[in-house]
């Protein structure tokens, strides 16, 4: 396993290897000039290591490992005149370390196994035809057994130390990303909190407000119902204003009465249903209020779904808003509604997730994250309640709506929403009710 943490190119313990190897090259044979250039080697490697490492992130360790092992073995070779007794075996601690500090523990063993091969290679009389003009002794035998069996000591020390350090360096990775998420989620909690607060405190005073201007406005369409009744033909402008009060007073009232949908309390008889009913209703709806227009509805519903909790009118009011929203967007040019219905799983509950996409202009990017707040809204005639009611019934289906991005490949360049339902629960199994009352 590779350490992922890389070392700069050149550090305070590069400059120690350094120090460490021009000390050796003040140590007899100082006349020995392949000496001097194997250390000089050594040296350059131990500079260029960490530039080697990240241009060759997988194979860079390996190369290097490798090199200083057979620069060990040429130091061996030309520092004794039997190599395998030479003073600057030792040397060999360095490849063993680098090994240690870039592999796990099975390939640390295996780097260590290789150079200590390297090391014993010289006992062969075809790499080394000197040894053959000796004999070499039990005891011989046995010192070079405590030598192979040292390499393995630094390289175990030092790779346990180094392995820890990853796992503890991992650890504290993964707590910071659980910390990120937490904090992410937290925000997003009291973004919402703040946003029902806001909601809260809109919807009382849209009630009250709502219920006094009802009442004006009922008393201004009576008068302007009987001035038409009283003026009849006599005179056509009266007549013609008194229309116009009766009609604006109508869309007033109209007004009035979305301001109390979303501000009153929704109380929703949740019971287990078959989701996709409910929004092929909706889209018939729709698609009558709307005949004649060039929109083609596309459908796609995974089979077997899961049966929903839901409160079958405030249901289809909200597909209804959505849907209509999309014809909207599309009755200049005409396009594509694609709706589609699949199981999903939301942080461990199943559900079924229904997306409602259009082929229309789109929402702005600085909107997407406001359309649902209170009189937000991109139509011209539009008030901005549509959709907050919408939210809010979601909501009392203890499911959530957002603003997906539209793949370009299958949904065009328009708004994608994503509904979420979650299963129902055996808090309310099929037959039975559940009541709920949404504030």
């Amino acid at each position: 396993m590779m350490n992922e943490s890389r070392r700069p190119a050149i550090n305070w313990m590069d400059v120690l290897w350094l120090v460490f190897l021009a000390g050796l090259a003040l140590l007899p044979p100082v006349t020995e000039w392949h000496k001097q250039l194997i250390l000089l080697a050594f040296g350059l490697i131990q500079l260029g290591e960490g530039w080697l490492v990240t241009r060759l992130p997988g194979r860079g360790p390996a190369y290097v490992v490798l090199i200083k092992i057979g620069l060990a073995t040429l130091l061996i070779d030309h520092t004794g005149e039997l190599s395998i007794n030479s003073s600057y075996w030792p040397i060999y601690f360095l490849p063993v370390v680098t090994a240690a500090e870039y592999f796990g523990p099975w390939a640390t063993l295996l780097w260590t196994a290789l150079a200590s091969a390297a090391y014993c290679s010289y006992l062969s009389p075809t790499l080394n035809p000197a040894i053959a003009e000796y004999e070499i002794t039990p005891e011989s035998y046995f010192v070079l057994a405590i030598r192979v069996l040292f390499l393995f000591l630094p390289a175990m020390v030092v790779n346990r130390y180094v392995v820890d350090n990853r796992r503890q360096t991992r650890r504290y990775q993964e707590l910071a990303e659980t910390l990120a998420e937490t904090n992410r989620r937290l925000e997003q909690a009291q973004a919402e909190a703040r946003r029902s607060e806001r909601l809260a405190a809109l919807g009382q005073m849209s009630a009250g407000l709502a219920h006094e201007i009802r009442n004006p406005l009922g008393v201004i369409k009576g008068s302007a119902e009987m001035l038409t009744q009283k003026l009849k033909d006599s005179n056509p402008l009266a007549m013609e204003l008194a229309g116009y009060i009766s009609s604006e007073t109508n869309r007033l009232s109209s007004l009035v009465t979305r301001f109390l949908d979303f501000a009153r309390p929704l109380h929703a008889d949740l019971t287990p249903q078959d989701i996709t009913t409910v929004l092929d209703r909706a889209l018939t709806d729709v698609a009558t209020v709307w005949k004649g227009e060039t929109v083609r509805v596309e459908k796609e519903y995974e089979p077997n779904l899961p049966l929903v909790a839901i409160d079958e009118s405030l249901c289809e009011q909200a597909f209804l808003n959505i849907v209509q929203n999309g014809y909207d967007a599309m009755s200049a040019t005409g396009g594509v509604l694609r709706v589609k219905a699949a199981k999903s799983h939301v942080e461990g509950r199943e559900g079924v997730e229904v997306r409602i996409a259009d082929t229309g202009p789109g929402i702005p990017e600085d909107l997407r994250e406001q359309i649902f707040n209170p009189f937000v809204t991109t139509k011209k005639t539009g008030v901005g309640l549509g959709l907050s009611i919408v939210s809010k019934i979601m909501d009392g289906h203890r499911g959530f709506i957002r603003v997906a991005e539209p793949s370009p490949a299958s949904e065009g360049t328009g708004a994608c929403f994503v509904m979420y339902f979650p299963a129902a629960g055996e808090e309310s199994p099929v037959g039975t009710s559940a009541h709920l009352v949404i504030s």
